[in-house]
């Protein structure tokens, strides 16, 4: 109560003019009334988070250009746009399989579908439900340290098949950083750093704000399982 109090009495200071008059300021959205300071920051985490994982997405599809041409692509734009702005609803390519499974996927030696599709599909998945499975927040969602926990593990897990997972030819199913030759290329285990500190970061001042505790979960990533987001 005493927060929306208080972003009421934001929305009335900024609706008052040095001449005495009113005016609706132009950054402010009605629906800010009923979003806590909580919402807002996830919000702002949760978007972080979605762009770290569109920009892997479109530098893996350019480092495996056959993946988008696999699921019949314009290129590794429309590719990627496909899985955050169009969106997936029935994961036909992915023979309905979702989430975690879809990651696993992505590193089946018998899969011959586009793989960054897979992996990108699956960890989007996992990560909004992370959110509950929702973009806009407000007071009355309740949103989960454990859930904000187990995605980041998730993506760490993630991060160590992408960079070490081999198919019987000893060649990696999807290229991504390069350690050897004179220019190294780290940029997907930056990438996937930040991603993992934002869902992190969040899980901890959820578990403050909310006086909750996580359970962490201590295992070694080469042969973890992904963790439930119920």
């Amino acid at each position: 109560m005493r927060k929306t109090a208080f972003l009421l009495a934001l929305l009335l200071a900024g609706c008052v003019t040095p001449g005495g008059g009113k005016k609706l300021h132009s950054d402010f959205r009605l629906d800010y009334l009923a979003k806590s300071d909580i919402d807002m920051v996830a919000e702002a985490h949760q978007k972080t988070a979605l762009e770290s994982l569109r920009l892997l997405t479109e530098k893996l599809y350019k480092r495996n250009p056959k993946e988008w041409r696999r699921s019949g692509q314009a290129g590794p734009e429309a590719a990627t746009a496909r899985i955050f702005d169009v969106g997936l609803t029935d994961f036909r390519d992915l023979g309905g399989k979702r989430g975690a499974d879809a990651v696993y996927l992505a590193f089946d030696e018998a899969y011959g579908g586009d793989r960054v599709l897979a992996f990108a599909a699956g960890l989007r998945e996992m990560l909004l439900a992370s959110y509950s499975n929702k973009t806009e927040l407000y007071l009355t969602d309740d949103l989960d340290p454990q859930k904000l926990y187990n995605s980041a593990r998730n993506l760490e897990i993630a991060a160590w098949k992408l960079s070490s997972r081999k198919n019987g030819a000893g060649e990696p199913f999807l290229l991504s950083n390069e350690a050897e030759g004179p220019v190294k290329n780290l940029s997907f285990e930056r990438e996937f750093g930040k991603l993992i500190a934002t869902q992190d970061t969040l899980a901890r001042i959820v578990a403050e704000k909310t006086n909750r505790s996580i359970v962490k979960v201590m295992q070694s990533v080469a042969t973890a399982v992904f963790l439930p987001i119920p």
